[in-house]
């Protein structure tokens, strides 16, 4: 029997990851330059593309682990510690580097937001665990 809720929660984070990946691949120079100023008083002042592009790989493989997921839950017919649960863990591991940067950038609103992705990341982690 298909369990609804784990894929719909691996549909948000592919959905998010994704999404944010493809903003981040095709607007490059409008993101770091933005992400320049908001973390210039911060230690990632001069770390801004380097961190932009790691973020960035690790959204597109928590994307696609989660779709792969979503895939393989339906193919399978059963909740397995599979992609998709790998999706979700680096969800959360990208989630936390995020939410470090907006604490650096003493960005707290924006923190804020970052912990509702990650209560379903977490979720997710522990229905497909």
């Amino acid at each position: 029997m298909i369990q609804v809720a784990p894929l719909l929660i691996l549909a948000l984070l592919a959905i998010t990851f994704l999404q944010s990946g493809y903003d981040k691949i095709k607007d490059w120079k409008g993101n770091v330059a933005w992400l320049t100023g908001h973390f210039e008083k911060s230690i990632l002042a001069k770390q801004v593309p380097l961190a932009l592009g790691i973020i960035l790989l690790l959204e597109i493989v928590a994307g696609v682990l989660c779709v792969s997921g979503i895939i393989q839950h339906v193919i399978q017919d059963v909740v397995i510690r599979g992609l998709g649960f790998y999706g979700a863990i680096l969800s959360c591991i990208t989630l936390l580097m995020l939410l470090f940067g907006q604490r650096l950038a003493k960005d707290y609103d924006g923190a804020r937001t970052i912990v509702i992705y990650f209560i379903p990341a977490v979720l997710a982690v522990f229905w497909l665990s």
